[in-house]
């Protein structure tokens, strides 16, 4: 390992507020497939191991959480709550409130068309560090540091029912309001197909209720029921005179 790499990873650790002993293991966790595919140098490891290593303790962990803090909810409940912390907008959003991306050894080609800023590259990224974390620290060290970075979210999460998905939610209340089903249609895509970013807007009886963009349609509709759910009132008021 180089003199800075070494000091790459530490500032890493600086980060995460966890002293990791071993730095190769580190650096394994934050290192994505195409760097490997690139350089192809020596024993060159990825992440994805680590990834699905991380992917089964943070389960573990986010449902031993939720098992003992909401003791009388369904398992149905505990289930969906579950799936809203650890999804990939759940784990993007704290890798890239962390500063993830600029730690990530990657390829130029990558870089170049937005790698460090990619939603599901950070969000595997959060769960390959939880796989170095237990492997190098245990499963203590890694509850303390989901307790402090992740699980802070969960009780909005049961509070406003963030784990039923925007379309969904939208369309209930839609239908229970106006008596219409919202309609998606997908007004913009652009950039190569590796990275094709697309926006959507959805209508309700015809009236554009907001848009939204993403890495896939379904991304952009959903983010586009998010935009219609949190001007709903607004939008009922412009529209169709309702409080």
């Amino acid at each position: 390992m180089t003199k800075s790499d070494a000091e790459k990873l530490k500032g890493f650790c600086k980060i995460i507020r966890i002293d990791i002993s071993d730095l190769e293991l580190l650096k394994v966790a934050l290192t994505h497939r195409s760097f490997v595919n690139e350089y192809r140098k020596g024993k060159l490891e990825h992440n994805e191991k680590l990834e699905f290593l991380g992917d089964a303790v943070l389960e573990l962990l986010v449902s031993k959480y939720l098992f003992d803090n909401y003791p009388a909810k369904a398992e149905g409940e505990l289930t969906s709550f579950r799936a809203a912390t650890v999804r990939t907008e759940s784990l993007f959003e704290e890798s890239e409130r962390l500063g993830y991306g600029k730690f990530l050894f990657m390829s130029k080609g990558e870089e170049n068309t937005g790698g460090r800023t990619r939603p599901y590259i950070l969000a595997n990224t959060f769960e390959a560090i939880i796989g170095a974390i237990y492997l190098d620290k245990g499963l203590e060290v890694v509850r303390k540091f989901l307790k402090r970075e992740l699980f802070y979210k969960i009780p909005e999460i049961v509070e406003k029912r963030l784990d039923i998905d925007s379309k969904s939610k939208l369309q209930e209340i839609s239908q229970e309001v106006v008596k219409e089903t919202p309609v998606y249609e997908v007004v913009d895509a652009t950039g190569p197909d590796h990275a094709k970013k697309f926006t959507a807007r959805v209508l309700i009886k015809a009236k554009d209720f907001g848009k939204g963009s993403g890495l896939s349609k379904q991304e952009a509709e959903q983010n586009a029921a998010e935009s219609a759910i949190k001007n709903w009132k607004e939008l009922l008021a412009k529209y169709f005179d309702i409080d």
